[in-house]
C-alpha cells in the first residue's frame, strides 16, 4: 500500500491537497456565523437527497431535485451576495490568508478620537438619544457618505450631541467618522437580515450589523429606548455597555490608531519567519515599528 502511494502521489498531489484544504477552511472561515451556513446545509441536503434518488433509480424525484439544484446554482451568486462581497474585500485588503495580525493600535495608551466618541456615547446613553457612529477603517465608506449631509467637520463631543438631538435633521441618520473627522451626517446604511433564533433588533441596530457584514467598519450604537451602548463588527453585536472606560478600551481594541503602520502577519510571512528565523534577529525591530510622521 505504501509503495503504491509512493508510486502513484507525487509532490503536485500533495500540494494540491494542502492548497485545497487551506481554500475550503478560509471559505469556512468566511461564513462562520452568517446565515450561509444554513443555506449550504440546505444545498448539501438536496445533493443527498439527489444521490439517493440515483442510487434507488426514483426518476421522478430525481428530476425534481435535478431542477431545484439547477435552480439553486443559478441562484446562489444572489443569495452570498453579502458574504461574496466581504470575501473580495477582504481579499482586495489582503486579510483573507492572513494567519494573525499584530497591530500597533494594541498598544495605545492614548487616542482622542476614540475618548470623545466614549464620552459622547454615554452623555447620549444618558440623555436616551439614539445614535449610529460609524468609524472607517480600511474598507471605503465613499457609497454611504455620498447618502447623507457632508459636513467634513472636526470630530468633537459636542458636534455628535448636536447632530443626534431630536431637533436636528440629521439624528435619525448614521454618522461616519473618519479619523477626527466627522465626513457625513445623515447617511442610509444597508439593513442586516434578520437570523432566526436572534432576539428582535431595531433599525438602529440592524443598519449597524449591516455595514460591518460589508466593511471592516466599526459601529458604536446607542439604543433610543434603553440608551443601551453597543458596538458592531464584523457582522457582531456586542453585549450593552455601560461603563466609559471599558467602552474606551473596546474601541481602541477593536479600531487602527490615527497615522499608525499595521503589522502584517499573513501566510507567507509566517512561513518566511518559521524557515528563517535568523531574518528576525537581522531585524529585531521590524514587528514593532514606530509612529510614522508626515
Amino acid at each position: 500500500m505504501l509503495s503504491w502511494l509512493l508510486a502513484n502521489v507525487g509532490i503536485t498531489d500533495l500540494v494540491d491537497v494542502a492548497a485545497t484544504s487551506v481554500l475550503v477552511y478560509y471559505v469556512l472561515l468566511l461564513i462562520r456565523g452568517t446565515r450561509a451556513v444554513q443555506i449550504l446545509t440546505g444545498v448539501l441536503v438536496l445533493l443527498g437527497l439527489l444521490g439517493i434518488a440515483n442510487v434507488f433509480h426514483l426518476y421522478l424525484m430525481g428530476t425534481i431535485l435535478q431542477l431545484l439544484v439547477a435552480v439553486g446554482v443559478v441562484s446562489l451568486p444572489i443569495i452570498f451576495q453579502p458574504e461574496l462581497r466581504r470575501a473580495l474585500e477582504q481579499l482586495g485588503r489582503g486579510g483573507v490568508f492572513r494567519i494573525g495580525e499584530e497591530t500597533v493600535e494594541s498598544r495605545r495608551t492614548q487616542d482622542p478620537t476614540m475618548a470623545m466618541l466614549a464620552d459622547a456615547a454615554i452623555l447620549l446613553s444618558r440623555s436616551k438619544l439614539g445614535a449610529l457612529i460609524v468609524i472607517e477603517q480600511q474598507s471605503g465608506l465613499k457609497d454611504f457618505t455620498e447618502s447623507g449631509t457632508f459636513l467634513d467637520a472636526r470630530l468633537s463631543v459636542e458636534l455628535l450631541l448636536a447632530i443626534f438631538n431630536t431637533r436636528s435633521p440629521l439624528h435619525d441618520g448614521a454618522v461616519i467618522v473618519r479619523g477626527n473627522i466627522v465626513e457625513a451626517a445623515g447617511c442610509f446604511l444597508p439593513l442586516a437580515e434578520p437570523r432566526p433564533g436572534e432576539r428582535r433588533l431595531g433599525t438602529r441596530h440592524r443598519a449597524a450589523l449591516g455595514v460591518s457584514e460589508q466593511t471592516d467598519a466599526v459601529v458604536v450604537v446607542v439604543s433610543e429606548e434603553s440608551g443601551a451602548i453597543s458596538i458592531a463588527r464584523s457582522g457582531r453585536l456586542t453585549r450593552p455597555v455601560e461603563d466609559d472606560t471599558r467602552l474606551l478600551r473596546m474601541l481602541m481594541a477593536m479600531t487602527r490608531g490615527p497615522r499608525e503602520r499595521r503589522v502584517t502577519s499573513d501566510f507567507m510571512t509566517q512561513l518566511r519567519m518559521r524557515l528563517f528565523p535568523q531574518m528576525r534577529r537581522e531585524n529585531p525591530h521590524a514587528d514593532h515599528p514606530q509612529e510614522l510622521h508626515t
